[in-house]
């Protein structure tokens, strides 16, 4: 079995790969029946001669190989007929904007697994760049915060070279006693967690955070219990919040009255209730002035993300008054920081521990007969049609929704 790491070439360009050199190296070490061969790469974090040290033939072309392994979107004209693709192909939720991928890789006959649905035999997912999602948008929360207020000034996270080195630099900062609300308990949440408690801030529970004052800055996280609660005064839980999202309605203006940023790592579920909506942030009592938005929905459960931003213009201004955008530096203008492809900003860090879950959890399905089911989950698509499991895309392909 012959693996080909892929050239990133969507605009702009990602410099994330799925297997490092060090990767590479414990693949064929642990599996005898494996090679690798890297695509040139000039944009890749990792060098061609990386590879090369390591024993990794780069190539001009990976025609050669069975499998390629990819981060982003493969473009349409780059796309090698009759092989097995593994990428972020942005088609799982019937996004418009990839339909013409999605056709191009069945008229060419390629299976496509998508990173987003390899998962075990109970559906968690395998691999996973949320943690450093959470990393870079905590960071880039309190570079968000010193560019409104102008009281200091963060390199950005792209400059650095790991999660340590932004630590270092949130460190140095002298932050005035603010509140800081974190949402999600996840991988994003658990990610923008290891920043907080790097830097040094104290967590605190939630009900000192709703009631007491500060001589510090300090954050707390919540999960879903703490932000909705069920529509009949019931009490409510995870489980049920799961199965009867309708039933529940937001909870959590009683948090956007008492913070000042708001660092959004939840998953946001169909059905669930909005956190804020465009009324709430026009509430006199609405306090908080920095979003670092890493969920990043657009128009949805926090009002104030009404577009994506980029990593070379990271922040923007939203106007709880006109729902428009505004100069964010404005005292009643809403910072927001929604930059969609965070984990690129830490491309070295996030390639090696995406890298060491590929490596643990989905390469040995192509050694072991998927004994456990990982590859058959996550095919797409198969001789030219959907799987069954991806059956639902069908009119999405045909163009009829």
């Amino acid at each position: 079995m012959k693996f080909g790491l892929i050239q990133e070439r969507k605009t702009p360009p990602d410099h994330r790969v799925v297997l490092s050199p060090k990767a590479c190296q414990k693949v064929l070490s642990a599996f005898p029946g494996a090679q690798i061969a890297a695509e040139t790469s000039p944009v890749r974090v990792f060098s061609d001669m990386e590879y090369s040290r390591a024993g990794i033939p780069v190539q001009e072309n990976v025609s050669d190989c069975e499998v390629l392994l990819g981060v982003k979107e493969v473009p349409i004209a780059a796309l090698i007929p009759e092989k097995k693709y593994f990428f972020f192909s942005h088609t799982i939720k019937k996004q418009p904007y990839n339909r013409e991928l999605l056709r191009a890789i069945l008229e060419r006959n390629i299976e496509l697994y998508d990173h987003e649905v390899l998962t075990n035999p109970k559906g968690i997912r395998l691999v996973a760049f949320g943690r450093y999602a959470g990393i870079v948008g905590a960071y880039n929360g309190f570079r968000a915060y010193g560019l409104k207020t102008g009281t200091y000034a963060l390199p950005k996270a792209e400059s650095l070279t790991d999660q340590q080195a932004l630590i270092r630099e949130l460190k140095t900062l002298q932050l005035p006693p603010i509140k800081v609300v974190l949402t999600g308990r996840g991988r994003v949440g658990s990610g923008a967690r290891e920043m907080l408690d790097g830097m040094g801030m104290r967590q605190v529970t939630v009900a000192d955070f709703l009631e007491e004052d500060f001589s510090e800055p300090v954050y707390c996280q919540i999960d879903a219990s703490f932000y909705n609660k069920r529509k009949d005064g019931v009490r409510g839980s995870k489980e049920d919040f799961i199965a009867n999202p309708e039933e529940y309605r937001s909870n959590f203006f009683r948090f956007a009255r008492v913070a000042d940023m708001f660092i959004a790592g939840h998953f946001h579920g169909q059905g669930a209730p909005y956190l804020f909506t465009r009324e709430d942030a026009r509430h006199p009592e609405f306090r908080i002035r920095v979003v670092a938005d890493i969920s990043c929905d657009i128009d949805g459960p926090v009002a104030c993300t009404i577009r994506p931003s980029t990593i070379a213009d990271p922040v923007y201004g939203y106007d709880p008054v006109t729902e428009a955008e505004a100069d964010f530096r404005r005292p009643d203008v809403i910072a927001v920081m929604a930059v969609d492809n965070l984990p690129a900003e830490l491309p070295r860090d996030a390639s090696e521990g995406f890298g060491a879950a590929f490596v643990k959890h989905v390469i040995p399905a192509f050694f072991d007969g998927d004994a456990e089911g990982v590859l058959e989950r996550a095919r797409m698509t198969q001789g030219g049609r959907l799987t069954p499991r991806y059956a639902y895309l069908q009119a999405y392909v045909d163009g009829r929704e």
